[in-house]
């Protein structure tokens, strides 16, 4: 069970996330009538408005995730810089993309839209700790490409691409795949 927190200021907001959370059977909506602070120690995911700055001023030090919910590009940037955990989404999400935010942000990954992430679609993704090469490689691991497939792509060896991957996992300090792509979406290195 993922236990959600709705920390908006309009009821009228509140009552609609809360209908749009109920078609999910794997997700509670705490109820609102505890103290904030209590209610933030209880949740797995807290949803906010990036404008109810008295929450997201509390929250800095929180491992809470945080999942807001904005058009203001600029402004998220600013807000999401200082959370460990975090998500964005438009106001007008659908109920599915909702749903699917609090499950992602309930494993600890890095939820939005790209509008709202980065400044552009051609804005560069911060690479860790990894090379170029290296994070062109994680990207393909997401997509499900094998060792192969990889090397053909990006017209280089499969001796190669065993290379890379082997440091990767090293860099990252991770044993598989799947726990490679887990920690390049935790950190942000990658996006799918």
């Amino acid at each position: 069970m993922i236990r959600v927190l709705l920390n908006v200021p309009s009821p009228a907001l509140r009552a609609g996330l809360r209908a749009l959370l109920a078609s999910d059977q794997t997700i509670r909506v705490m109820n609102d009538s505890l103290e904030e602070d209590d209610l933030q120690l209880e949740a797995d995911v807290v949803i906010t408005s990036a404008s109810h700055t008295s929450f997201t001023a509390n929250s800095a030090d929180s491992t809470v995730a945080t999942l807001f919910l904005s058009d203001d590009q600029p402004n998220v940037r600013a807000l999401t810089r200082s959370l460990r955990v975090w998500g964005v989404l438009p106001t007008d999400a659908s109920a599915e993309e909702l749903t699917a935010a609090v499950h992602a942000l309930s494993q600890g990954l890095i939820v939005g839209t790209s509008t709202l992430l980065f400044e552009s679609e051609s804005e560069p993704l911060s690479h860790g700790p990894l090379t170029d090469r290296e994070s062109e490689v994680l990207g393909l691991l997401a997509k499900g490409l094998a060792n192969k497939q990889i090397a053909v792509t990006l017209g280089i060896s499969e001796h190669t691409v065993k290379f890379h991957v082997s440091s990767i996992y090293s860099k990252l300090n991770v044993t598989n795949r799947t726990e490679a792509v887990r920690e390049g979406l935790r950190g942000g290195w990658i996006a799918l």
